[in-house]
Order: structure tokens, then C-alpha cells, then sequence
């Protein structure tokens, strides 16, 4: 049996910010996230992906934790 990872990482679903879709799924460091908002006042989020409702790249945010 697998042993679940231990660490900073967050696994989040990526929802397009137009049609409010969940496409993604996606994982991120949460340490560094807090200090790229520190140092410059910008984050990974939000990242422009292909959504399949609006059948275009638009912007998608991290909305939901995931387990």
C-alpha cells in the first residue's frame, strides 16, 4: 500500500473564471506560493488554460481543495 506524501504540496481543481467550469486538476507547492506573494505581490494563479466549454484559452483559479 501506498503511503501518503507528507509536505507542503496541495492538490487544487482549476475552474475556468468565464463559465466557472472545472477542468483541471493540479498540484502546488504552498510554501512557495506564500513567498512569490511576499517578494513581488504575484502568484501562480491565475493560469490560462483550454477550456472546453468556452472552446478557448481563458483564465483559470485555483477554487478548490482537493483531497
Amino acid at each position: 500500500m501506498a503511503k501518503k506524501k507528507k509536505g507542503p504540496r496541495q492538490i487544487v481543481g482549476l475552474q475556468c473564471i468565464k463559465c466557472k467550469q472545472f477542468g483541471y486538476v493540479t498540484e502546488f507547492n504552498k510554501v512557495n506560493e506564500q513567498l512569490k506573494k511576499q517578494t513581488s505581490n504575484e502568484g501562480t494563479f491565475p493560469i490560462s488554460k483550454y477550456c472546453k466549454r468556452c472552446k478557448k484559452h481563458t483564465e483559470h483559479k485555483a477554487m478548490k481543495k482537493l483531497k
